[in-house]
């Protein structure tokens, strides 16, 4: 690698470890929910709660840690918020019952909910749109590979220690981020000394938001709904495998704690792959094509009908491995998408984008709000998986056809100037 790339690909790290160490605090729960639901005496409704609980403030988070990002700078929001969710990592650990149990987690989706918005504004300052692809590919692997150690680092530390110590440690983890984070990021390459005249050049001068300047609201719904839309369906099936699973091969396919871990972690470290090559597949379409409508749309529609394709015969097969393997394939195709759902804010909004992923990853919220809370009340009321992993489908089916009429060339600044007009 030329000593002038570095530095943009040193920050591209950065970010990784954080979307790693944000993904192992984000799914701890779901491994640790069985040992938690034996001690505090929890059902499937209470623990689908529990589960789901978490998307209520990280939903409300998005739009404004976007927004924050845009106005005060990626630097200091992603600093503040990783402290606010390593507080609450750490604090799950010291829960006496349901009510604190749910607090703790609320506070954990409050730092959570505005960092992958802020963290995408980081990566419209310091990469060119033909590596934004790859980055966003890189950072969300990273994320994948967070949930796939997250078993074995959550049972690990049960096994020797309690539950409860697995939270303490996670959270001072998110912690030491923080503070190397601060200490180490510049909002802009130009803050930057480290960085050599060749790499500005190359990344070009990254468009910014005066503080002052008001966001067109009417325009970016206008560009992003349908985005989000299709994030929504995407985030319900992500959330079904990142909460579900492990309780699933337990009850359902009659794994033992041991596989359970092993098994849960397969799909994710799928996921890890797919997440890569979804966004260095949409970067080389771009570059081979100039087109970036097809760019990023083949690859949504692709992914999406894959992961459907692969689910529902992994969820009427008999054969527990089986099972294992057809929903390894499905999250592998629904992590193909990811990467480029998370480009169309930056190729939409431009300087707008931390509002405008904040504003798509408002649908992932939603679902992730919904989708864990339908799953254990149906569970819990008929004993059967089916009807959640229909429900989970259908939703995948609804994302394919929007993905066929989302044109990320149509940019939030033009369509300020045409609603101006009218």
């Amino acid at each position: 690698m030329p000593r002038w790339k570095r530095a943009r690909y040193a920050v591209l790290v950065s970010l990784s470890l954080m979307y790693f160490i944000a993904y192992i605090d984000r799914t701890n729960i779901s491994v640790a929910g069985p040992f938690i639901s034996k001690e505090l005496g929890l059902d499937k409704q209470q623990l689908g709660f529990v589960f789901s609980v978490f998307a209520y403030t990280y939903t409300a988070m998005q739009i404004l840690g976007g927004w924050l990002a845009d106005r005060f700078g990626p630097r200091l929001i992603l600093f503040l918020l990783c402290v606010v969710w390593s507080i609450g990592t750490i604090l799950t650990g010291m829960v006496g019952g349901v009510v604190s149990l749910v607090l703790v987690r609320l506070v954990v989706g409050i730092g959570e909910g505005g960092a992958f918005p802020a963290a995408t504004r980081a990566m419209s300052f310091w990469f060119p749109p033909q590596e934004r692809g790859m980055a966003q590919g890189v950072t969300h692997s990273f994320a994948r590979l967070g949930g796939a150690a997250a078993p074995f680092a959550v049972v690990g530390i049960t096994a020797q220690y309690g539950w409860r110590a697995a939270f303490v440690v996670l959270g001072v983890a998110s912690a030491v981020w923080a503070a190397w984070w601060v200490a180490s990021f510049r909002n802009t390459p130009r803050e930057k000394r480290s960085v050599a005249p060749e790499e500005l050049e190359e990344i070009g001068i990254p468009a910014m938001k005066s503080a002052r300047e008001k966001t067109p609201w009417r325009a970016m719904i206008s560009c992003m709904w349908l985005v989000t839309l299709v994030d929504f369906c995407y985030g319900w099936s992500l959330w079904v495998f990142l909460t579900w699973l492990p309780t699933y091969l337990l009850d359902a396919r009659g794994f033992d704690v041991t596989r359970m871990a092993l098994f849960t972690s397969l799909p994710l470290a799928a996921g890890v792959v797919g997440d890569s090559l979804g966004g260095i597949l949409s970067d080389r379409i771009l570059k081979a094509t100039g087109n970036l409508r097809l760019a990023r749309c083949s690859l949504l529609v692709f992914g999406l009908s894959g992961a459907l394709v692969f689910l529902v015969p992994a969820v009427q097969t008999q054969d527990a491995l089986l099972a294992v393997y057809g929903l390894t394939a499905s999250f592998f195709c629904l992590e193909l998408t990811n990467a480029v759902l998370w480009s169309l804010p930056i190729d939409i909004a431009g300087r707008y984008t931390g509002t405008a992923g904040g504003m798509m990853n408002t649908g992932f919220g939603v679902a992730g709000a919904i989708s864990p809370a339908v799953f254990g009340i149906l569970i819990q009321r008929t004993g059967s998986y089916v009807g959640p992993f229909a429900i989970t489908a259908g939703l995948l089916a609804v994302g394919i056809i929007g993905s066929l009429f989302i044109n990320p060339n149509r940019k939030v600044d033009e369509r300020s100037l045409v609603l101006a007009s009218l």
